[in-house]
């Protein structure tokens, strides 16, 4: 390594560069120098190399050897550090400016506010980054950045990869930034019963569920699809508290049922971490029974199917007898594939939320 720097049209010498200059003009060999200066010979070579930073130690040694000051030493070193900071900023910058490309400075700007910054890449990193809470951008790049990616049976690019650990960092700050109760599991299940009345609520279920769920230390994050994230939902074991994320690319009433309460399999069973579209696995396999068995009650489902009746009038019969939004059991029987994705007539009962992001 060099004992000087130059970026930028700047120069920075290490403190090492000057001591070596003191000991060629003493006369001494390194080892003698050291042994006056009260250091080993190996120490005294790696600082004049510039491969070790100079310490308070050794700066006030070389002060009353020398007859200079300690801070004459240390800004030295000071110096040397903030031009190596600069330069490995700029690179860090390049780094950020592949991740960036990944990310639409759109969806932050009417999504979040951030403020218009036309052709100002630059700009737009230190935005994102700064709304993101992160020291770079470049942090992203990382399977399992802040959660389990839970399970390898998917392949993600890594614009996938950026994109899905970029919306789970916006749930998590935003979860962070609440302040809930203790997360209490045994509440928790009290409220997700609470939560399966309200699957017909169109109007006003989700501060509802929301305000329900924050009492049993759980925070339920409704975020806007970051396109090519491939993320259906999100939890995160935090400090006191459980966060809980979906996005609304999902928004049909039975699509958006079955994926909140797949994420809520997840909190229940304690597994924690992102669920990608079309994964597979136990863990996913578990939460999927969990929503599908919750939402309707596998005895009830199995008479009706045996009725093998899929009308639209049966199927509305059967959804108020179970107190469920015909769109819930219209997308089980499509799952199943008891009645056609391309039934138009059927395809009324889907209802289309409209979640406000908060």
């Amino acid at each position: 390594m060099n004992n000087y720097i130059e970026y930028n049209d700047k120069i920075a010498f290490h403190p090492g560069y000057y001591i070596k200059e003191i000991v060629d003009e003493s006369g001494l060999t390194q080892e003698d120098f050291a042994k006056r200066l009260d250091t080993t010979p190996k120490n005294l070579s790696l600082l004049i190399r510039g491969e070790q930073s100079l310490s308070i130690d050794i700066a006030m040694k070389l002060s009353r050897m020398i007859g200079t000051t300690v801070s004459y030493w240390l800004n030295l070193q000071n110096s040397y550090d903030a031009l190596i900071a600069e330069f490995k900023s700029e690179k860090e910058l390049e780094q950020e400016r592949e991740i960036f490309k990944a990310l639409d400075y759109r969806y932050f700007r009417e999504n979040f506010g951030l403020p218009d910054l036309p052709r100002k890449i630059d700009d737009q990193i230190v935005e994102v980054r700064r709304f993101l809470h992160v020291s770079t951008l470049s942090v992203f790049a990382k399977r399992d950045m802040a959660v389990s990616f839970r399970s390898a049976s998917v392949e993600l690019s890594n614009t996938n990869i950026i994109k899905a650990n970029a919306m789970v960092q916006i749930a998590i700050n935003k979860a962070l930034n609440t302040n809930a109760p203790k997360y209490n599991k045994s509440k928790f299940k009290q409220m997700v019963r609470y939560a399966l009345s309200l699957t017909r609520n169109h109007e006003d279920f989700y501060p509802l569920i929301r305000k329900a769920f924050f009492e049993a230390g759980v925070i339920l994050v409704i975020l806007p699809n970051l396109p090519g994230s491939k993320i259906n939902g999100a939890t995160k074991r935090l400090e006191k508290n459980v966060m809980l994320m979906v996005n609304d690319r999902r928004l049909n009433a039975d699509t958006f049922w079955f994926t909140l309460f797949h994420e809520i399999g997840h909190i229940i069973h304690g597994d924690y971490g992102i669920s990608f579209e079309k994964e597979t696995g136990e863990k996913e396999e578990t939460a999927d029974r969990f929503a599908a068995d919750l939402l309707i009650e596998p005895d009830e489902y199995q008479q009706f199917v045996r009725g093998n009746m899929f009308t639209l009038t049966k199927i509305r019969e059967f959804a108020d007898l179970i107190d469920r939004d015909p769109g819930i059991v219209l997308g089980r029987l499509q799952k199943d594939g008891l009645v056609r994705y391309d039934d138009w007539e059927l395809n009324s009962l889907r209802h289309k939320y409209k979640v406000k992001i908060s």
